[in-house]
C-alpha cells in the first residue's frame, strides 16, 4: 500500500486551492471545497463575479477614486459555493443557512480586522466549529508529465 497518499483534509484543501486558481481577481484568489459527512465533495467554488456577469466587464481594482470602480460593491461571490475568508462575512451567513457544521481555513492573515471578529461571532453563535488547516506536508505537486497514462487506462503499473 502507498504511504504517501493524501489524507482527507489535505485532499480537500488542495481541491479548494486548485479551485482558487479559476479566480480572475489579481489580488486574492480564494477557493472553497464543501464536503458532506461521508467525505464526498458536494460543492467547490472560488471568488468571482456573480453568475451571468462577465468577469471581464466588471472592475477588479482594490482602490479607485470612485468606489464603483472597485471590486467591492459587486459582491464578489463564489461560483458554485461561497468561500470562507477574512474578507467575506456574508459567506458565514451562507455557511449557516447551508447547515455546514465546521469550517477549515488556510489563512488567518486578517485575524484582527473587524470583519473577521464579526465572522467569528457569527460562527460561534451558530455553533459552527472553525479551525486553521494544519498541513502534513509543505507542498503538493501536480505534474501532468509524470502520470503513467498506460497504467491509468489499462490497469497496469
Amino acid at each position: 500500500m502507498r504511504e504517501d497518499y493524501l489524507e482527507w483534509p489535505e485532499y480537500f484543501m488542495a481541491v479548494a486551492l486548485l479551485s482558487a486558481q479559476r479566480s480572475k481577481d489579481p489580488s486574492s484568489q480564494v477557493g472553497a471545497c464543501i464536503v458532506n459527512q461521508e467525505s464526498k465533495i458536494v460543492g467547490i467554488g472560488y471568488n468571482g463575479m456573480p453568475n451571468g456577469c462577465d468577469d471581464d466587464l466588471l472592475p477588479w481594482s482594490r482602490s479607485a477614486d470612485d468606489r464603483l470602480d472597485t471590486k467591492y460593491p459587486y459582491g464578489r461571490i463564489s461560483r458554485a459555493t461561497s468561500p470562507f475568508s477574512a474578507e467575506c462575512v456574508g459567506c458565514d451567513l451562507i455557511i449557516d443557512v447551508a447547515r455546514i457544521k465546521d469550517v477549515i481555513y488556510l489563512s488567518d492573515k486578517y485575524h484582527d480586522i473587524p470583519e473577521m471578529t464579526a465572522s467569528r461571532r457569527l460562527l460561534n453563535l451558530a455553533g459552527i466549529e472553525y479551525k486553521q488547516f494544519q498541513p502534513y506536508r509543505n507542498k503538493i505537486v501536480i505534474d501532468y508529465n509524470s502520470i503513467n497514462h498506460s497504467a491509468m487506462f489499462n490497469g497496469t503499473d
